[in-house]
């Protein structure tokens, strides 16, 4: 049971395509890279990168209505930008339960484009990759070898902790997570709708 003094935040896929038919108020902002956003995306959905949301809170702010839905690949970094955005008085933003691909699943309108691996999957597989570097350099070149499996643990624990994840910035500057079209803060906050109009 829901308390009174509990605020939801997060939307299920199933109510969004029902607010999507409803509400011509709706603004639904992608907190991915670009290059996420141009794999798979939901059709109206602009393009904010959680990086130019968080060095542009207010301008963002002060366009948005009262119905803000922030969606990426997990739910993690719109929750990221929920927070932000609350930081600037807008308190009525949730986060998309299952983010794009989870609302693709459920049948929602999604546009799809050139496929890459998520920032997340590719995170993943840099994290094991140099865990198993470590490890199995330890064993065939040096023990000292291993302190990079310790080091990596230790940047995740510390990413799991606070939430944030250096390797994702990291990896998300890397070329092939690029596109042609890189949003500005110009391009990515100018391009929605200024509240009521």
């Amino acid at each position: 049971m829901t308390s009174a003094n509990t605020t939801v935040t997060t939307l299920e896929p199933e109510t969004l395509r029902q607010w999507m038919a409803q509400h011509e108020d709706l603004v639904i902002i992608d907190v991915r890279s670009a290059a996420e956003f141009e794999s798979l995306h939901i059709r109206g959905s602009y393009n904010v990168p959680l990086p130019l949301l968080s060095e542009h809170t207010a301008d963002l702010a002060a366009r948005l209505g009262e119905r803000v839905v922030l969606v990426c690949q997990s739910g993690v970094r719109a929750e990221q930008a929920r927070q932000k955005l609350s930081t600037a008085g807008v308190d009525t933003a949730y986060v998309l339960t299952g983010g794009a691909p989870g609302f693709a699943n459920a049948g929602g309108d999604v546009v799809r484009g050139a496929q890459r691996w998520d920032l997340e999957r590719q995170v993943r597989m840099a994290a094991g990759s140099l865990v198993l570097t470590g490890l199995v350099g330890g064993r065939f070149v040096s023990p000292k070898v291993r302190t990079l499996a310790g080091i990596v643990g230790t940047g995740l624990t510390f990413s799991a902790a606070s939430n944030t994840c250096a390797m994702g910035k990291a990896l998300a500057a890397m070329p092939w997570n690029k596109t042609a079209q890189e949003p500005t803060a110009t391009t990515a906050i100018q391009q929605i709708p200024a509240a009521g109009a």
